[in-house]
């Protein structure tokens, strides 16, 4: 049986075919809108954590919260780095 925080990490409804649901729609948006779609989930869980799904939706909001901070540091971190030059 899986844990609870396996199930907000990786849902086993969400790994049906080859690729994650998640890497499927970062694959279709820009990244600039796939930041806006994670922080529209982080909103979305956290606002219902109350009235629908407690420690479960407030671990996802976490979950999507390091994902968007992931995803922020790679950019930051491609902004930052020095341009190699080819000779």
């Amino acid at each position: 049986m899986r844990s609870q925080l396996e199930e907000v990490n990786s849902p086993s409804h969400y790994r049906q075919g080859k690729i994650e649901t998640i890497d499927c729609i970062e694959s279709i948006l820009s990244p600039e809108e796939f930041k806006g779609y994670l922080k529209g989930c982080v909103i979305k869980y956290y606002a219902r954590e109350l009235h629908k799904g407690g420690y479960t939706d407030l671990a996802k909001a976490q979950w999507y919260a390091n994902r968007l901070i992931e995803k922020e540091n790679k950019c930051r971190q491609q902004k930052t780095s020095p341009q190699q030059v080819s000779i």
